[in-house]
C-alpha cells in the first residue's frame, strides 16, 4: 500500500518505520522545508529521533499534492494545534483516502478533538485514531508495542490493521473515539503532575496513589462526556498513562519535574521552546473544554493551578489525602 505521513517529527518517523516494516511505500511530508532538506540529504532527523536512519526507499516532500496523490492511507502526525490547518491544506486531494489520526490533544480555541476537526474539515467517514503506550524511539527500534485503534468504519479498520499490525505491533480496535482521544489527552496532563511528584522526591507508593486516583477520575470523565468508561483499561488508557506518567523519557514528565527542581525560569522556558510539551498546550484546552461544558474535575483544576503558578506543587499531596 501507499502510505503518506503528514509530519516529520519523532512519532511521525516512528510510525513511518512501522508501516515500512509491512513493505508499504512511504512518503513523508512536512511544511518545514529545512526538515525535508535534512531528511533528503541525511535520511535522519537528529533533533527528533537521534541516531535513527530512515530507509533509502523513503520519499520526502513539501508538495502536498505529490505527497497524497495515489496514497491509500494518510496519517496525520502533526501537533494538535496544526491539525486544522493541515486538514485545510490536504482537503483538495483526499477523495477516498483512509485517514489515521496520530495527533493527541484538543484544539485550544474550539475545544475540539482531532477526530472532530478532521471529520468536519474533510467530510470523511474513512477515519480512525491510534493511541497507546509507544515512545517514538521504541517504535523506531521495533520493540513489542500495543496500540488502540478507534474507528466506526469497518473497511478503514481492516485496511489500517493490514498495513500496520505486525509481529511486534499489536492493535486492539474499538469504536470509542471520545474515550481513546480523551485518554490520549489526559495522559500528557497527568504526566506533568507525575513529574512534579518525582521532583519533590516522593515515594513510589505516593506516585502509585496519584496514578490510581488519576485513572479513576479519567474513567469518570469519559463517562460524563459520553464515551465508554471501559476504554480506561485499554492500551490508550491505562497503558499510555502508565508509560507517559512514569518515565523521564516523556517530555511532559520531564517538564513537570523541571518546574520543581530548576529555579532558573529561563532554563524552563528554553526547554519549553525547544521541545514539544503537548501537556501544557493540552492543559489549557481540556481546562477550557470542561469549563465550557460545566463539568467538574478537581484534579485537573489543581494541575492547571500548579502548572501556571497559582498553587504550589506540594498541594498535590494535600489534595490526594482530602480527595473523596
Amino acid at each position: 500500500m501507499n502510505i503518506t505521513i503528514l509530519g516529520a517529527g519523532a512519532y511521525a518517523l516512528g510510525l513511518a518505520l512501522r508501516f515500512n516494516k509491512n513493505k508499504n511505500r512511504i512518503i513523508i511530508w512536512s511544511k518545514v522545508k529545512e526538515e525535508i532538506d535534512v531528511l533528503t540529504k541525511t535520511r535522519m532527523n537528529e533533533k527528533a529521533l537521534k541516531g535513527v536512519k530512515m530507509p533509502q526507499n523513503f520519499i520526502y516532500t513539501t508538495n502536498t499534492e505529490k505527497a497524497i496523490e495515489g496514497s491509500d492511507i494518510v496519517v496525520i502526525a502533526v501537533a494538535t494545534k496544526f491539525v486544522s490547518s493541515v486538514c485545510k491544506e490536504i482537503k483538495p486531494y483526499i477523495k477516498d483516502k483512509h485517514i489515521v489520526i496520530a495527533s493527541k490533544g484538543i484544539e485550544q480555541d474550539t475545544y475540539k478533538f482531532a477526530s472532530k476537526i478532521v471529520k468536519e474539515t474533510l467530510k470523511t467517514k474513512r477515519l480512525c485514531t491510534i493511541s497507546g503506550p509507544s515512545f517514538a524511539k521504541d517504535m523506531a527500534t521495533d520493540e513489542l508495542i500495543g496500540l488502540s485503534l478507534a474507528t466506526t468504519n469497518k473497511k478503514t479498520k481492516e485496511v489500517v490493521m493490514e498495513a500496520l499490525a505486525s509481529d511486534t505491533l499489536k492493535i486492539r480496535p474499538n469504536d470509542d473515539f471520545l474515550g481513546v482521544e480523551l485518554c490520549g489527552t489526559m495522559k500528557n496532563v497527568i504526566a506533568l503532575a507525575s513529574g512534579m511528584l518525582d521532583g519533590m522526591k516522593v515515594s513510589e507508593s505516593t506516585k502509585a496513589m496519584f496514578l490510581t486516583e488519576s485513572l479513576n477520575d479519567v474513567r469518570k470523565l469519559i463517562r460524563k462526556l459520553g464515551g465508554n468508561e471501559k476504554t480506561i483499561m485499554s492500551y490508550a488508557g491505562f497503558g499510555d498513562i502508565l508509560l507517559t506518567c512514569t518515565s523521564s523519557s516523556s517530555r511532559n514528565y520531564k517538564f513537570g519535574k523541571m518546574t520543581v527542581e530548576v529555579e532558573d525560569k529561563n532554563e524552563i522556558n528554553k526547554y519549553l521552546n525547544e521541545n514539544t510539551v503537548e501537556g501544557v498546550y493540552t492543559l489549557k484546552s481540556i481546562y477550557g473544554l470542561l469549563k465550557n461544558k460545566r463539568v467538574s474535575l478537581p484534579i485537573l483544576d489543581l494541575i492547571y493551578d500548579v502548572v501556571f503558578g497559582y498553587r504550589k506543587p506540594k498541594e498535590i499531596l494535600t489534595f490526594l489525602m482530602e480527595k473523596e
